[in-house]
């Protein structure tokens, strides 16, 4: 098996950071694997046991307890449930699924089986929001409600500014590990807002990931025919990957039931920002699920 890592010590050092960060989250977090078609999942759970589910996908390119800590104010109301998404940093299976067609969805449908849920509400930010897509796209049925944060999948920013500010930076930083490099890159993604913990954490996933390169592929309208649950989307005005006006005018063509806000954030959104989506996500649950 072909590893994502480029040695292991950059794999040692990442995963160090993971489990320093699972500590951040508190008490009560448990962690299983799980057998799916596509390997070994290994899975974060907390929150009440007999609550409502709702499953938490990672952004891409991270570590899955640091987008799974931005939606921690849900942690006592539902059951969560927060997959280490196959092929990315983490404990699950390092071979990568396609994100163009229906192997990401059936690896959520295997994890649902598991954990015997006919359907549940999903959160997805960035790479989880193109993920939450494709299931949308081919097992409707499972999703109960689902909210899209900065999500993969709908409309990407420009490629000369993506070049410029994110590509170029991480090709030098990668030469020279330079900090004024891995600035630029972080502070593009969050408007100069990232803390600490994360901006080191993507230093590392930088420099010794083989990144994922392939996002789930941009969602057509005819995918999303038979797909109807109220669905709650969140985007950044200042998202370099997926800016907010094109997300939000691409997601009003193509998805039947969707609300829609907008943050003056980056594709990384600020702590005052976090709060604001947390307050809207829950009431967005409470009406919908």
């Amino acid at each position: 098996m072909s590893s994502i890592y480029r040695s292991e010590e950059g794999k040692s050092s990442i995963l160090e950071d993971y489990e320093a960060y699972l500590e951040n989250l508190g008490e009560g977090v448990e962690r299983e694997y799980v057998e799916t078609r596509f390997g070994q999942t290994h899975v974060l759970l907390t929150g009440p046991e007999d609550g409502k589910p709702l499953f938490i996908l990672q952004g891409g390119n991270c570590v899955n307890p640091m987008t799974l800590s931005w939606f921690s104010s849900l942690f006592n109301d539902y059951r969560i449930i927060a997959p280490d998404t196959i092929g990315h940093p983490g404990y699950s299976e390092e071979t990568r699924i396609s994100a163009r067609f229906d192997s990401l969805a059936l690896w959520i449908s295997d994890l649902l089986d598991h954990y015997k849920i006919e359907k549940s509400a999903f959160i997805g930010p960035s790479f989880g929001g193109g993920i939450i897509l494709r299931l949308a796209t081919y097992i409707p049925e499972r999703i109960a409600c689902s909210v899209l944060v900065s999500p993969a999948g709908l409309a990407v920013g420009s490629k000369f500014k993506t070049a410029q500010d994110i590509v170029l930076p991480l090709v030098k930083y990668r030469m020279t590990s330079s900090p004024s490099s891995l600035q630029k890159i972080t502070g593009t993604m969050s408007c100069n807002c990232m803390k600490e913990m994360d901006k080191n954490i993507m230093g590392k996933i930088f420099k010794y990931v083989s990144m994922e390169q392939d996002n789930p592929k941009l969602t057509e309208r005819e995918e999303l025919v038979n797909y109807t649950s109220p669905t709650l989307l969140l985007v950044g005005e200042k998202d370099v990957f997926f800016p907010g006006d094109k997300v939000i005018e691409r997601a009003q063509k193509i998805i039947p039931n969707v609300q829609a806000v907008k943050y003056d954030t980056g594709h990384f959104p600020s702590q005052d920002v976090l709060i604001q989506m947390n307050e809207e996500i829950r009431q967005f649950l409470q009406k919908n699920y």
